[in-house]
C-alpha cells in the first residue's frame, strides 16, 4: 500500500516548524556559550587579581606609550571603551587623571626604577594637559628615578612632554619638528551666500568672533589681534618653558625655529641630526639601541631573555586602587566639552546633568570641599548658567569651591568658574573671552531659488517671527540684540560681583578677548596659577582637611554590567593575556567618528534664537 504523503499546506507546516526549532536551539546555544564565556572571564579576574601583585616584577621599566588624545574624562561609552580594549584596539583616548596618577604611583613603587616615555603617537591634549604630566615626570625624576624619551620623531606639543626627562632620543630617521601656533579658521560666508541662507549675528563684545566664519569670508581685524597677543603669549610660555628644561638660551631656540626650512637645507634634510645639534635631543638611537642601553644600564631580560624588563601603562593602571574610602575628604566634579542643554553624555557638559553632579557632591556627607575641573570652550548661555547656579548653591551650603581650569575655560566654562571661592589656571590655559553671541538662520533666498515661497498671516506681529521661512524682521532683530546686550550685562556683572571689581574694569577686559592663563592673572580674572594638585591642596586646606584626606570623582555610575566590563578591561591578568595574543576579533571594535566642523549648529534648535557663550580658541 502507498505511503500517504502530507499535503503542501501541512508540508509547508513542517518545515517552518523545523526551522523554528532549528533557530530557536541556535539561540539557546549562543546564549549558552556566551555565558559559559563571561563566566570564564570572570574566573579569569579573581585569578588575575589575587596574582596581580606579582605579576610586576623588581627592576623594572614603566613603559609609556599613550596613543591618541589626552582628555580629562572619557567621552567613548564604557562598554565601547572595554570592548575595543579587549578586541586590540584600544581607544584613541588617555585620561590625564591616570597618567598622571601612574607617574604618581611609580615613583613611589620600588619595583619600577625608571621610565621610558614612547609620546609618538599622542594627539593633541593641550599645553596645560600636558604641562601636568611634565609636573609629574618631574616628581618622578625627583624621587631619584631616570626618565628616557625615545620616538620615531617628535611635534611640538609631545616635544613640550619629552622635554621633560633627562635624555631625549630619537631615530636617526627623525627629528623634532617645531613650528609655532596657529588658528586658522573655515569661512563659509560665499557658500552660504550660494545656498540662499542668510545668518543673523547678534554679539557683544568687540573680540567676540566665533560666530565671524558665517557673516565674513575672512578674520576680521579685531579676531587677529587679538589670536595674536593670546596665542603670543601662549608661544612665550613655550619657549622660556622648554629653553629652561633644555637649558637652551630662549632667543636661540625661537631663532632656530623661525630659520627652521633653511637650517633644514643647510642640513642636508636630515632633521635628527640637526634636533642633535641644536641640542634638542640627546641622541639618536634605533629600538635595538635603546633594548641595549637598557641592558647595558642594568636593567634586567625580560621574561624570554629578550628586550628588556617592562611594565606597560595599561598593565600599571590597573594595580592603582581608587579610594574607596568613607571619610570626608574632596570631591571633584569634571566639567569637560561644550556645554549643551539637558542630560548630556560624559565628555559634554550638561546644563542637567553636570548641574546633577554637583548637587550630588554637595548633599554627599563625605565631601567637605569640591574642586571643578573646567576644561570647556563654552557653549549654550542657559546651561551654563545652571552649572553655574549649582556652583554657588554649594558655597552658600558651606562647602568651599576650587576651580582648577585645564587647557581651556574661555567664554561659557569662564561663566560656571567664577563663583569659586578661588580659581587655578596654568600659565598657559586659555581662558576669559567673556561675551555672548546669538544667530538666527533664515533661508527664504534658498528657497527662491527651488522657486518656493512662504506667505501667510498671524495673529501679532511676533507671531511667525522666527520661522526660518521668512525673512527676520528688523524689529524681531531689535529684540534680540537687546537680549543679547542684557545677557552680555549680566555676565560682565557677575564676573564683577565675584571677582570684587567695578563693573567698567571687567568690561574693559572682556569684550569677547581671550587670555592665557598668566594675562588673566595679571588681568584678576584668575587667582593663582597651578595646577589640579595645588587646586585640591587649596580645597584642603580651606575644608581643613589633612593632606591624606581621600579625593573622589563624582561620575554618573555605570550600570553592573559597564563596571564588569571596565574591570575586566583594566585588570592586570587581562592585560598579560592580551600580550600573548588572548584577546577578542578585532571586528568587535568600533572606533568613533569626528565631530562635525559646525560645532554650533549641532545643539541648534528652530524657531528660536540660539544665545552661545563659545570661544574657539585652540590653536593648533
Amino acid at each position: 500500500m502507498t505511503e500517504r504523503r502530507p499535503n503542501g499546506f501541512w508540508a509547508f507546516l513542517c518545515v517552518l516548524g523545523r526551522g523554528i526549532n532549528i533557530v530557536r536551539l541556535t539561540i539557546l546555544n549562543l546564549i549558552f556559550f556566551a555565558f559559559l564565556f563571561i563566566v570564564l572571564l570572570v574566573m579569569l579576574v579573581g585569578f588575575a587579581g589575587a596574582r596581580s601583585e606579582h605579576i610586576i616584577q623588581s627592576d623594572s621599566v614603566l613603559v609609556i606609550q599613550p596613543k591618541g588624545e589626552l582628555v580629562e574624562q572619557y567621552s567613548i561609552e564604557p562598554m565601547q571603551r572595554a570592548l575595543a580594549s579587549l578586541s586590540g584596539n584600544p581607544p584613541r583616548q588617555i585620561q590625564l587623571r591616570d597618567l598622571v596618577g601612574v607617574i604618581d604611583g611609580a615613583a613611589k613603587d620600588a619595583r619600577i626604577t625608571r621610565i621610558l616615555l614612547e609620546p609618538s603617537e599622542l594627539q593633541g591634549g593641550g599645553f596645560a594637559a600636558l604641562r601636568e604630566v611634565g609636573a609629574a615626570l618631574d616628581r618622578f625624576r625627583a624621587a631619584g628615578k631616570p626618565v628616557i624619551v625615545w620616538a620615531p620623531s617628535l611635534d611640538q606639543g609631545q616635544y613640550y612632554l619629552a622635554a621633560h626627562a633627562d635624555r631625549v632620543l630619537i631615530d636617526p630617521q627623525g627629528g623634532v619638528m617645531i613650528t609655532g601656533l596657529a588658528n586658522y579658521r573655515l569661512f563659509y560666508k560665499d557658500l552660504l551666500d550660494k545656498l540662499g541662507v542668510d545668518v543673523h549675528l547678534f554679539r557683544v563684545g568687540q573680540f567676540k568672533s566665533a560666530a565671524e566664519p558665517y557673516i565674513l569670508d575672512h578674520a576680521s581685524p579685531e579676531s587677529k589681534e587679538a589670536d595674536s597677543f593670546w596665542m603670543g603669549g601662549l608661544w612665550d610660555t613655550y619657549i622660556n618653558e622648554v629653553a629652561k628644561l633644555r637649558k637652551l638660551d630662549p632667543a636661540t631656540l625661537r631663532l632656530n625655529i623661525d630659520t627652521l626650512p633653511e637650517k633644514i637645507a643647510s642640513a642636508k634634510g636630515d632633521l635628527g641630526q640637526l634636533s642633535l645639534d641644536q641640542h634638542l635631543v640627546d641622541g639618536l638611537a634605533t629600538p635595538a639601541e635603546v633594548i641595549a642601553m637598557m641592558r647595558k644600564e642594568g636593567v634586567p631580560a625580560g621574561k624570554k631573555g629578550d628586550g628588556f624588563r617592562q611594565v606597560s601603562l595599561q598593565r600599571y593602571v590597573a594595580t592603582l586602587s581608587e579610594n574607596g574610602s568613607m571619610a570626608p575628604g574632596v570631591s571633584i566634579v569634571v566639567a569637560e566639552g561644550e556645554i549643551s542643554g539637558g542630560k548630556q553624555p560624559q565628555g559634554t557638559v550638561g546644563g542637567d546633568s553636570t548641574a546633577a553632579l554637583i548637587r550630588a557632591a554637595r548633599e554627599d556627607k563625605r565631601t567637605k570641599a569640591l574642586v571643578l575641573r573646567v576644561n570647556s570652550p563654552g557653549g549654550e548661555v542657559y546651561a551654563a548658567e545652571q552649572v553655574r547656579r549649582e556652583v554657588a548653591l554649594t558655597r552658600q551650603a558651606g562647602i568651599p569651591v576650587v576651580v582648577s581650569m585645564g587647557n581651556v575655560a574661555a567664554s561659557g566654562g569662564y561663566w560656571i568658574s567664577m563663583n569659586a571661592d578661588r580659581i587655578y589656571a596654568e600659565p598657559n590655559t586659555i581662558t576669559g573671552s567673556i561675551g555672548i553671541f546669538g544667530m538666527v538662520l533664515t533661508v527664504p533666498g534658498t528657497l527662491d531659488k527651488l522657486g518656493v515661497k512662504s506667505d501667510g498671516v498671524g495673529t501679532s506681529p511676533l507671531a511667525g517671527a522666527f520661522d526660518a521661512t521668512r525673512p527676520l524682521d528688523p524689529k524681531v532683530g531689535t529684540v534680540i540684540q537687546a537680549t543679547i546686550e542684557k545677557g552680555y550685562r549680566d555676565f560682565v556683572g557677575q564676573v564683577a560681583k565675584a571677582r570684587g571689581k567695578p563693573y567698567d574694569a571687567i568690561d574693559t577686559i572682556a569684550q569677547g578677548r581671550v587670555w592665557t592663563g598668566q594675562q588673566a592673572l595679571d588681568r584678576g580674572l584668575v587667582d593663582q596659577l597651578g595646577g589640579l594638585g595645588e587646586a585640591i591642596a587649596d580645597a584642603e586646606q580651606r575644608a581643613k582637611l589633612g593632606k591624606d584626606a581621600p579625593v573622589r570623582y563624582v561620575e554618573e555610575p555605570l550600570s553592573g554590567f559597564g563596571q564588569f566590563l571596565i574591570s575586566l578591561n583594566e585588570n592586570a591578568m587581562v592585560q598579560m593575556g592580551q600580550a600573548y595574543g588572548v584577546q577578542l576579533p578585532s571586528w568587535v571594535a568600533h572606533i568613533s567618528e569626528m565631530a562635525p566642523e559646525l560645532k554650533l549648529l549641532r545643539t541648534a534648535q528652530s524657531g528660536r534664537p540660539n544665545v552661545y557663550a563659545y570661544c574657539f580658541c585652540s590653536p593648533r
